[in-house]
Parts: structure tokens; C-alpha cells; sequence
């Protein structure tokens, strides 16, 4: 029997398909994802918000909504950003030998460069923006704070100024930080490598100190 084309079943019509409204942190999340690719890409001052809201698909004011322009949102990326980086550092610092933790220093700062490579190309730039959560130099510094006690540590143990380890860990903490940013466009010679370099730089320095260094220049001040 044939069958009545006008009896058909308005379920049988083509549907559209529904576009899937983002809840306010779905939204936020996309916006910050959006944002470090770019800023990564073209700096704060190349990226724009017109450019955010056009990736995100949503309106210039979207973005106004959620962090109240591109300063905003910029701060956030950087401040997570710093976050993670600090973290995967102290929670790295586990061994009980100084060498050993030099090697693991090194490593999660290696290991965050080669993960997170939109990240630290975003914290090695200077902030634009005084209001901004951080830069990089305060990140160091944080950083470096985490191994003063270890350094300390050490000094008393072999007869050195436990005041000055704070000097020292910003060194060693600067020295393998540059390291990383040059090595973040290289990448050559392999992770294992450079770590296994600036720890043989920095241990037999660490090895060899004076208890008392001189200098040995015309130049005494």
C-alpha cells in the first residue's frame, strides 16, 4: 500500500543542529585558552579583544563580562601560569642530596618549558601592566626562595655564611632560567643534556667555593 507523503511525521524533517550554550566557567575556561594562544603568539600589545572574542565566537562584550577587558584576562593567564610553574618546581625539590636537587630544579623548569611552551613564552615577556599579578623576575625570585634553606643548609654544614645562600640561590635559580629561555627556541641539545650541563656548571662551582672569595682585578670596590 503506498504511503501518503503528507501523512509523514514532522520527526522524519531534517533537524538543525542545536548549538550547545556554554555555562559562565565553560565560557571564562574558553577565554583563557583563547587568550594564552595568542598572547603567546603575538604578545599583549598584538593581541587585541576583538581578535579574542571573534576566536571565542562570542561578542566584544563577553570578554568585558568576564575579566573586564584584555588586562584582565591577560593578568589571569599570567597568574596561572606562574602558579604552575612554582608548583611543578617546589613539589619537585624531594631528594636529600644538594646535587640531586639541583638536577630536579633544572628538570621542572625544563619539563614546564617543553609542556607548557604558551605559558613560558607568556612569562618571559615584561608585564605591560602594573596591575598584573607577576613577572617573571618576581617568579625567579619566588623560586629561588624555595631553595634557600637547602642552600643555607649546606653552607653551615661546610663552615660558609648561611646568610649568604639567598645571594646564591638567586644565582643558581637566574643561571638556569636564562638557561631555559635560550634553550626554549633551540631546543638542542636534548632536556637530559642541558640539565646534566647546568648542574655540572653549578655543582663544581658549588664544590670549589672559598669560604671567603677575593678578587683578584685591579678594580677592590
Amino acid at each position: 500500500m503506498a504511503t501518503d507523503s503528507s501523512s509523514t511525521s514532522s520527526n522524519d524533517k531534517p533537524r538543525r543542529a542545536r548549538r550547545t550554550r556554554m555555562t559562565g566557567a565553560e565560557r571564562r575556561q574558553q577565554l583563557l585558552e583563547i587568550g594564552r594562544t595568542l598572547f603567546a603568539a603575538k604578545g599583549f600589545e598584538g593581541t587585541s579583544v576583538e581578535e579574542i572574542a571573534a576566536k571565542a565566537g562570542v561578542s566584544k562584550p563577553v570578554v568585558y563580562e568576564h575579566f573586564g577587558g584584555k588586562e584582565g584576562l591577560y593578568a589571569v593567564v599570567v597568574d596561572r601560569e606562574m602558579r604552575r610553574l612554582l608548583e611543578m618546581v617546589t613539589s619537585s625539590l624531594t631528594a636529600g642530596h644538594p646535587r640531586e636537587l639541583c638536577e630536579q630544579a633544572a628538570f621542572a623548569l625544563l619539563d614546564y618549558i617543553e609542556e607548557y611552551t604558551d605559558g613560558f613564552r607568556i612569562l618571559v615577556r615584561d608585564s605591560p601592566i602594573p596591575q598584573s599579578t607577576g613577572s617573571f623576575a618576581s617568579l625567579i625570585s619566588d623560586i629561588a626562595t624555595q631553595v634557600e634553606d637547602i642552600l643555607g643548609r649546606e653552607f653551615k654544614s661546610r663552615g660558609f655564611d648561611p646568610k649568604l645562600a639567598p645571594l646564591y640561590a638567586q644565582a643558581l635559580v637566574g643561571m638556569v632560567a636564562l638557561t631555559g629561555q635560550w634553550w626554549l627556541d633551540v631546543r638542542r641539545p636534548k632536556k637530559a643534556e642541558v640539565a646534566a650541563h647546568l648542574v655540572n656548571l653549578a655543582w663544581h662551582g658549588l664544590d670549589g667555593l672559598e669560604p671567603k672569595p677575593r678578587l683578584i682585578g685591579h678594580r677592590k670596590a
